[in-house]
């Protein structure tokens, strides 16, 4: 799988850009704030159908022009294609010319895998960063989970609202039933989707992380969640249904559920050095990557947005030798020597071979 050629319009500091990039390796070069990282941004835009550094459009369109537009043209190995956006007060996308009616439609048309220092934030943070990444993996490879991820945040919200209605407007409780069944039927299907592909991370992890760290340490992803089928997940609801009914608020459920990565049987989030919490991160992306070949048959491509910067030479040179499959975007400040590829200087929203 490789990107072709990417045309930017009014988009963040570009007027009007097209890059044509090699099958390879690929580097943006030049001081900070000069449009680097927008490049990587559209791309994310047209894999995922938004930005990995903003929620507000107008911020993706050039000042003072009325909208923006991205295309990129892309070549699996079965078929070419291309993806169109046009930013105004919203995103339009377009597949091949025809416009994009569902979110599932888009997801998994181009894989991606995202390298940034940001990344860290998956270990170092709460559990939404860590759902967030197995949420946005399952959906390149299966559309149809974002949809029921969709479902049950929209059940989730109706049984909230209702809690509340119990307690302050004195609403039957046993009305409560119909949101309890949603969400544990809901519950169960992203369970399943999470479980399996924590369980393949595991297995990509054992094989990557002993050469990443030259055997030196063992590290192991377990998945956690307080309800693990339907059943379990509607007894659970009735137990703690007066606490939620106080509260105003579901407590428990696959919106809670979390993945801990440990290092010799110690937790990397609390027990890790930042060495060691760099290199988990590593190894969780590197698995990313092998999942989805396994998946689809392709590599996806990797976008490293200032990445290389955040490991030493020793884990540089280990990680350079594992993506030589994939075609691969790199952001940097300096040149970098490149054996088969193109490297690009960026000034002022100009991009130049």
């Amino acid at each position: 799988m490789i990107i072709k050629k990417i045309i930017l319009q009014n988009f963040r500091n570009y007027t009007k850009q097209e890059i044509i990039l090699s099958n390879n390796e690929n580097i943006f070069y030049g001081n900070n704030a000069q449009g680097k990282t927008n490049i990587l941004e559209a791309i994310f835009l047209c894999s995922f159908a938004k930005s990995f550094r903003t929620k507000k459009e107008d911020e993706l369109i050039q000042f003072q022009k009325e909208k923006a537009f991205v295309e990129i043209q892309y070549e699996k190995s079965d078929r070419e294609g291309k993806i169109s956006l046009e930013i105004t007060d919203k995103k339009t996308f377009f597949i091949n010319g025809v416009k994009v009616k569902k979110l599932s439609e888009l997801l998994g048309k181009v894989n991606v895998v995202m390298f940034s220092p940001d990344n860290i934030e998956i270990i170092k943070e709460g559990p939404a960063k860590r759902r967030k990444f197995l949420d946005m993996l399952i959906s390149q490879l299966k559309p149809s989970y974002i949809y029921n991820i969709n479902l049950y945040t929209k059940a989730l919200e109706q049984r909230n609202i209702y809690l509340r209605q119990i307690k302050y407007e004195n609403k039957p409780v046993e009305m409560l039933e119909i949101w309890n069944e949603k969400l544990a039927e809901l519950g169960e299907k992203i369970f399943i989707e999470r479980k399996q592909t924590v369980e393949k991370l595991r297995n990509k992890l054992q094989e990557i992380h002993p050469e990443v760290t030259e055997e030196k340490e063992k590290i192991k992803i377990e998945y956690k969640s307080s309800c693990e089928n339907k059943d379990e997940y509607l007894r659970e609801l009735e137990k703690i249904e007066k606490i939620d009914i106080q509260r105003g608020y579901t407590n428990l459920g696959i919106h809670r559920d979390d993945f801990e990565i440990s290092i010799n049987e110690r937790p990397v989030q609390v027990y890790g050095s930042q060495g060691q919490q760099r290199t988990s991160i590593l190894s969780l992306k590197l698995a990313e990557v092998e999942v989805i070949y396994e998946e689809i048959g392709e590599y996806p491509i990797l976008l490293l947005d200032d990445f290389m910067s955040e490991l030493d030479e020793k884990r540089r040179m280990k990680f350079v030798s594992t993506i030589k499959k994939n075609q691969v975007l790199i952001t940097c400040t300096d040149k970098i020597n490149i054996e088969n590829g193109k490297s690009f200087y960026v000034e002022e929203g100009n991009v130049r071979q």
